[in-house]
């Protein structure tokens, strides 16, 4: 696979890496298209640049994307003319903290609140 042609997943550790120098064009995309956007390239055509399996889980899940093997890869940049979709967590405190009983019998509370939302990111030149 030619890492400079393949579609990058990445979360935002790994954008942080990729986003240093460069210019880029960002669009905000829903789940739904980074499902088709996936389904497009296939998954001999998709790298994951990310290790954290949660994520992996939410491509799954709420995306609807097939259970795949993405190859793993750190990429440490994109080519001119490559894509990406970032995967951005935005944390806030939780307004109630209510516990709950986990299935390993012991209790957990609740203390802040996960979103997750899709960029769709190109990389336009070098600088």
């Amino acid at each position: 696979m030619n890492s400079a042609k393949a579609l990058l997943l990445v979360d935002n550790a790994s954008a942080l890496d990729l986003l240093h120098s460069g210019t880029y064009r960002f669009q905000e995309i829903s789940f739904e298209e980074v499902r088709a956007i996936v389904e497009m390239h296939g998954q001999k055509d998709v790298l994951r640049c990310f290790s954290h399996p949660e994520i992996e889980q939410l491509l799954y899940k709420h995306a609807g994307i097939v259970i795949s093997n993405f190859h793993y890869l750190p990429v440490e940049e994109m080519a001119p003319g490559q894509d990406a979709i970032i995967f951005r967590f935005y944390v806030t405190p939780s307004e109630t903290q209510p516990s709950i009983q986990t299935v390993y019998g012991n209790e957990a509370t609740k203390l802040q609140n996960l979103y997750v939302y899709c960029q769709f990111v190109t990389r336009l030149e070098e600088t």
